[in-house]
């Protein structure tokens, strides 16, 4: 029967988003031009459980690009104001508009120089008529069987903010490395800081061109990476290509003929990165070509392969 409830509530909440995406227009546009544009910083206030996300908001848009706080709306008036200055601009998050915490700072802040943007639920709110600028975020009706607790409006609330964030983000040509940047203490920054030369494997898989398909195979078995690399000769030749899984199975399919050389099912190009680059560039490789390894050279412009790193090392890579 809980089941059954939950799936109730998310369809209610789902039905006063739907409502709230096709309310967007042309303001949200324009908000999201002045957080661009902003000289100083975003400062997200309010007070509550709407100041829990909007506490939420500001350290989305911290660790995305856009240099934000969140100050509490009743310690501004109390000596907290001086966070703030005339280049920032402040959102102010109240769902009904008319909390006094919240009006009590607007004037201040005009007296500041800052720009203020309401996200409230009430467009004919107090809130919304001192602001600059207005978001709405208005639903018709919370999840909460009394109308009480903040519900679906907590959450339209936390949408419209991430809403901003990507936006943003997406302005700012905001990338993996970035984000890294400012999580250097999380396990995901330190993967993405990591550089190639951290994750690979020196022990590169090599057959020559003239290597039996039973060859190949127990040379990708013994080196677990998938894959080999295909030489004119060993141990100091010129590198041919490449044979993969899927070589193997495609070769299987194809041939009859169990005297097939790995000259017969390589690759002859493959995707090759430099030893010092990111394991950002790394992935956006693998992705771009939906492959899991590349070949490691020691520079953009050589070409000796160092060395193979694999998606896998990338996942374990801590």
């Amino acid at each position: 029967m809980y089941a059954i409830r939950a799936k109730q509530i998310f369809e209610e909440e789902i039905r006063e988003l739907e409502k709230l995406k096709n309310s967007i227009d042309n303001h949200f546009n324009q908000v999201v031009e002045i957080l661009y544009h902003c000289q100083g910083k975003v400062v997200m206030m309010g007070i509550g459980k709407t100041g829990i996300i909007a506490h939420k908001m500001a350290s989305s848009f911290a660790s995305t690009g856009t240099p934000s706080i969140f100050v509490n709306a009743a310690e501004a008036v109390h000596g907290d104001l001086g966070m703030i200055n005339a280049n920032d601009v402040a959102i102010l998050v109240s769902n009904s508009g008319s909390t006094n915490e919240i009006l009590n700072i607007i004037d201040p802040l005009h007296r500041l120089g800052c720009t203020i943007i309401a996200m409230t639920g009430n467009m004919d709110s107090p809130l919304a008529q001192r602001a600059d600028y207005a978001l709405s975020i208005h639903v018709d009706t919370e999840a909460c069987p009394l109308g009480i607790a903040p519900t679906t409006s907590t959450t339209a609330t936390l949408l419209m903010g991430d809403a901003l964030m990507v936006c943003l983000m997406e302005m700012r040509q905001f990338k993996a490395e970035d984000f890294a940047l400012y999580h250097p203490g999380g396990a995901l920054g330190r993967k993405l800081l990591g550089r190639v030369k951290n994750v690979m494997t020196t022990e590169v898989p090599r057959v020559t061109a003239d290597a039996s398909f039973r060859d190949v195979v127990c040379e990708m078995s013994d080196k677990h990476l998938g894959m080999t690399m295909v030489y004119d000769h060993l141990p100091q030749g010129n590198c041919l290509g490449i044979i993969t899984d899927g070589d193997i199975r495609r070769a299987i399919q194809k041939y009859n003929d169990v005297h097939i050389t790995a000259a017969d099912i390589m690759t002859p190009t493959y995707k090759r990165i430099a030893k010092e680059a990111l394991l950002t560039d790394a992935l956006a490789i693998m992705d771009t070509y939906n492959i899991t390894t590349l070949a490691v050279t020691e520079t953009t412009t050589s070409t000796d392969i160092i060395g193979i790193i694999s998606i896998h090392h990338i996942i374990d890579f801590n």
